[in-house]
């Protein structure tokens, strides 16, 4: 993205980063990190002064997936934040154990950690790890499925006569678009 042409001074950088992993076991780790960083020194009551580029926020978390999006385990970790308490809160989140990521993971999110139940910043994190899931685990099938060629890409979506639940998810797989047309023609809807 190109600047604006008024001059203009960085102030202040997040960061979130997102990996996704197979484990030797066949469940998943999908890990988050979210920093925030200003671009000049200030004083904090806590951690003293808190130079240029050095995290305020530094938090982390791992969930332990199945196939199934079933949560095995939770670890978070605040390895910056701008209080001392903030630690503190980070075994909350194992109250995600058995949990299933899916439909109303944002809700579950919200009664679970809203408030003072949790940190917001572990919240931001687990609502973008479910996508992260979803992108590690349907990859990971998939990849297995070209290499054993037994199925394409995607095929089975919609093979038990169900509309796949990802259809009309963003404008890309709109259920009246060319790429549901394409590939899932008996759940194409045109418009109109």
């Amino acid at each position: 993205m190109s600047p604006d042409s008024a001059g203009r001074e960085l102030l202040h950088k997040r960061d979130f980063a997102f990996e996704g992993y197979l484990r030797a076991d066949g469940h998943y780790d999908i890990e988050g990190r979210m920093t925030d960083r200003k671009t000049y020194a200030f004083p904090n009551d806590f951690r003293g002064e808190i130079q240029a580029d050095e995290p305020l926020h530094d938090m982390r978390i791992r969930v332990t997936i199945d196939e199934a999006f079933q949560i095995l385990d939770v670890v978070a970790e605040t390895a910056a934040g701008p209080f001392e308490i903030c630690p503190v809160i980070t075994p909350a989140f194992a109250a995600l154990k058995g949990a299933r990521i899916g439909r109303g993971w944002g809700a579950l999110l919200k009664e679970k950690f809203g408030g003072v139940q949790g940190c917001t910043h572990h919240v931001e994190l687990l609502r973008t790890l479910a996508t992260v899931a979803f992108q590690t685990i349907y990859g990971e099938q998939q990849r297995r499925r070209r290499v054993q060629h037994t199925t394409p890409p995607f095929e089975d979506a919609g093979s038990r006569g169900k509309r796949p639940a990802f259809i009309d998810t963003c404008h890309a797989l709109a259920g009246d678009g060319e790429v549901v047309k394409t590939s899932w023609p008996e759940f194409y809807q045109p418009k109109g």
